[in-house]
């Protein structure tokens, strides 16, 4: 049998799972890291720490395994942004990760703005110019820690995104590499080119020499004992970031398929085929995944408020003792009454980036219940999914084919059916666990020639159900319609 270990590095914990070569999960270990919160806005990770996690998860995941007459193979997704420094020599960090949720470094990201750079930065790395993205964070720590820059033009120091420290540590300091999706989300990585930016590297003063060798997904980054837990190497394949490995994972491998996580906000995702296309204002454009010799584009974007919007009911207003009520009471009326509910808690996200709205309710009259209060903030979570996915196939010129959803509101069969209503398309619920961790898992398969394509691969996608749009398209119109008047009084 051949076994793929798959490590999924997320922000808060290290996940190591066993999966077959039928997509299948065996079994899962999972191993938290410690969170430091040095100064207001900072963020950041032990690297070490993280390594070790690694190795303790694998360890455990394997330590029934009969190993014997079997293959096994090591694939990898991670949290794409966070940034790690080290000493080539030495093996140790020259300081903590910098996460991607960290603000430090946002003078340097404003500095650049104001001097006009956020045209050329976005041309070729695809992405606006923000402290989420890595080269900030990197930046930052040869500036400030001592010793740092003089070690880092000396040639002493390497940088790389989490799956890099990594494969790095994993083959004993043999490869320095990166995948595609990881390197196109540092600012520093020229999408058209698929290679590092001398231009970008020097805005922002960042030696070449630190930067690994870039790879497509399905590449073989090394191979590895695990730290001695394996008495013979194997292969480590495919590397990915998590959110395109969502996308691997739902297997949307042609334009047109997108992927949607509903969680607390929701990240939305659209394969925009083989040609990079400038995003929509406020949203980026990335390298969705690149394997089986080909590279496609990306379109992404993040909803601040879905399932939020829903804990906020529960936990703030107690109208709700949890969320899986919420269906019920809104379909215990026909519609919403004419109420909207516009859920800007945290300003608004994609596609109108506006930090400065309050959220607000609109529509509320003496006949208003709690029944179409509930179901107006239901809808607010498919209004929003329908602006951000429209704004993207508008402006990469394709047709939505189908949207893959996860997450917990996808059991809401309400919430998915105004989606698909909204939406025009179908909603698929596949009934994945873990799809960053398929999506390494599939582009292990595919380096390693279990699967000779991407279609042989997608027909081992499990759909839980499937959902069209139904014949309304004019009275969702309407509401579709009242939804952006109710924005539009909130910006303009």
């Amino acid at each position: 049998m051949n076994y793929i270990i798959a490590i999924d590095q997320s922000t808060s914990a290290t996940k190591a799972m066993l999966f077959n070569e039928q997509c299948n999960m065996l079994k899962r270990v999972n191993s938290v890291h410690k969170q430091y919160y040095p100064k207001a806005g900072w963020v950041e990770h032990d690297a070490e720490e993280i390594f070790d996690n690694v190795l303790k998860a694998t360890a455990e995941l394997l330590k029934d395994e009969d190993m014997s007459g079997n293959t096994y193979s090591l694939a990898i997704t991670n949290q794409r942004e966070t940034v790690v420094v080290w000493d080539k020599n030495t093996g140790k960090p020259v300081c903590n990760a910098v996460v991607w949720q960290c603000m430090r470094g946002a003078d340097i990201c404003n500095e650049l703005k104001e001097k006009g750079y956020g045209k050329l930065v976005q041309e070729k790395s695809g992405l606006l110019i923000d402290p989420y993205f890595a080269a900030s964070g990197a930046k930052w720590i040869l500036d400030n820690v001592p010793g740092a820059r003089q070690k880092a033009e000396q040639g002493e120091l390497l940088m790389g995104t989490i799956d890099s420290w990594l494969v790095w540590k994993l083959t004993e300091g043999r490869n320095h590499v990166s995948d595609y999706t990881n390197a196109s989300r540092t600012m520093l990585m020229n999408i058209h080119t698929l290679d590092w930016d001398y231009e970008l590297l020097n805005l922002f003063t960042i030696p070449r020499s630190m930067m690994p060798e870039l790879l497509p997904c399905d590449g073989v980054f090394g191979e590895t004992t695990l730290g001695g837990i394996l008495n013979e190497p194997i292969t480590i394949a495919g590397v990915l970031g998590d959110s395109h490995g969502a996308l691997a994972g739902q297997m949307c491998f042609e334009a047109g398929l997108g992927k949607a996580t509903y969680g607390t906000g929701s990240s939305v995702m659209v394969n925009i085929g083989e040609n990079a296309a400038q995003a929509p204002d406020g949203l980026v454009t990335s390298i969705g995944f690149a394997a089986c010799g080909k590279v496609f584009y990306a379109f992404e974007g993040n909803i601040h408020s879905t399932g939020a919007t829903l804990k906020w009911l529960e936990q703030q207003l107690k109208m709700i003792s949890s969320p899986a009520e919420v269906e019920a009471e809104a379909t215990s009326v026909e519609n919403s009454g004419g109420v909207y509910f516009v859920p800007a808690f945290a300003g608004l996200g994609a596609p109108w980036w506006n930090d400065s709205v309050k959220a607000a309710v609109f529509g509320m009259t003496l006949a208003t219940t709690r029944a179409h209060f509930l179901r107006a903030a239901l809808e607010s979570i498919a209004y929003q999914v329908n602006d951000l996915v429209q704004a993207m196939i508008v402006k990469a010129g394709i047709e939505l084919k189908e949207l893959r959803v996860d997450g917990g509101p996808t059991k809401n069969h309400f919430l998915m059916q105004f989606q698909a209503d909204c939406l025009r398309v179908p909603i698929n619920c596949s009934d994945v666990e873990e799809a960053s961790a398929l999506g390494a898992v599939v582009m292990n398969g595919l380096s390693r020639k279990v699967w000779a394509s991407f279609e042989e691969v997608a027909r081992l996608r499990k759909g839980k159900w499937r959902l069209e749009a139904q014949d309304n398209e004019d009275s969702i119109k309407s509401l579709v319609d009242g939804w952006h008047a109710a924005v539009g009084q909130l910006i303009k």
